[in-house]
């Protein structure tokens, strides 16, 4: 492989890199919150407003069936309108992070749920107000599971960067489609994969200790 290709691959990687960075970005600042109003709005629960619940749950249902290559040409429109072109990482950025919100935001719902309810009854009996609640008990015991799910989030958004590729999004994906298939190199496509393969067992393997560091039962190893 020719050093062109290679310095073709670094800038694809770092492309890569960089849309999905910053839509996971994104996409935590809209999904988060949403998270965890919806895992706290049914009925009798903090910030009880079952109707709202099961309206942005709907939308949130909505957002997540749609095909992730539909959605970026069907937003495309939208995408001129914030960006100014539907081209490019600055462009690809507008429809991962609509496709990483919703997703995000059941992961963080579905972590809160499984915080045992005797907590908040405890931090409720003592006075902590709803907010309390959520910072000091719900997020802190979820915490392990919100990085699993954010974890998850990410390695979902490096295949969809792929995908964008198919439109003009730049990063790995356009590489091995200009490249390595319509012009029959097949090297090129072997690198895209493979490199594709280390991101995802790298952001997997990050993730899992980060959350282990958060989750107060699993075991630590003591210096004797």
């Amino acid at each position: 492989m020719s050093a062109s290709l290679i310095n073709l691959l670094w800038a694809s990687t770092l492309q890569t890199l960089y849309m999905v960075a910053l839509s996971t970005i994104l996409g935590t600042l809209i999904g988060g919150p949403l998270g965890i109003f919806l895992a706290t709005s049914r009925k009798g629960e903090l910030y009880s407003s079952p109707v709202l619940n099961k309206v942005l749950g709907l939308v949130v249902n909505a957002a997540r069936s749609v095909p992730f290559i539909i959605l970026v040409v069907a937003i495309i429109p939208f995408t001129r309108l914030v960006v100014g072109t539907s081209i490019g990482t600055d462009a690809a950025i507008v429809p991962l992070t609509i496709a990483a919100a919703p997703f995000i935001a059941r992961l963080i719902e579905t972590a809160i749920r499984e915080v045992d309810a005797g907590l908040i009854e405890a931090a409720r009996s003592m006075g902590a107000t709803p907010g309390q609640i959520v910072r000091k008990v719900l997020v802190a015991e979820a915490m392990p599971g919100i990085v699993l799910g954010l974890t998850l989030a990410v390695v979902s958004l490096i295949g969809y960067s792929a995908m964008v590729g198919a439109v003009g999004g730049k990063g790995l994906g356009d590489l091995g489609i200009r490249y390595g298939y319509q012009r029959f190199m097949p090297d090129v496509m072997a690198a895209v994969v493979v490199i594709l393969i280390v991101l995802v067992q790298l952001v997997q393997s990050i993730g899992e200790w980060i959350a282990s560091r958060f989750d107060k039962r699993a075991p630590r190893n003591r210096g004797r």
